[in-house]
């Protein structure tokens, strides 16, 4: 499965890359494919629009999103967010996927994996 890591970067201290890469980690280590935009738009000095535009590629050819803690406080976590759960992906709080190992859950329909959208 291939799971796309979403949270919130924008004025954290390194841009929240040390927290995308630890998730990354435990998520590969679980059987995940990952795709973290941690790995996609590493010029801090790019504008978010061009990160936006290179993550959202990516994340459209994904089966699930893993959202990072403090998502809810991010426009571009939410918009990531919002466009998953419209295309039926799978999106979870990162826990979540972390604890099944690898294995695909149901798109949306369980309570603690999709909550609605923004």
């Amino acid at each position: 499965m291939r799971i796309y890591i979403s949270g919130p970067m924008t004025g954290l201290q390194d841009l929240n890359f040390p927290t995308f890469r630890s998730n990354a980690a435990k998520l590969r280590g679980a059987g995940y494919t990952v795709v973290n935009p941690a790995e996609l738009c590493t010029d801090p000095n790019q504008r978010w629009e061009d990160c936006l535009r290179k993550d959202l590629a990516e994340l459209v050819a994904c089966d699930g999103v893993a959202m990072l803690p403090g998502w809810e406080a991010s426009r571009g976590a939410r918009l990531e967010r919002y466009i998953a759960l419209e295309l039926g992906m799978v999106v979870g709080d990162v826990r979540a996927f972390l604890l099944m190992q690898g294995q695909r859950p149901q798109p949306a329909s369980e309570p603690d994996l999709a909550e609605g959208a923004l």
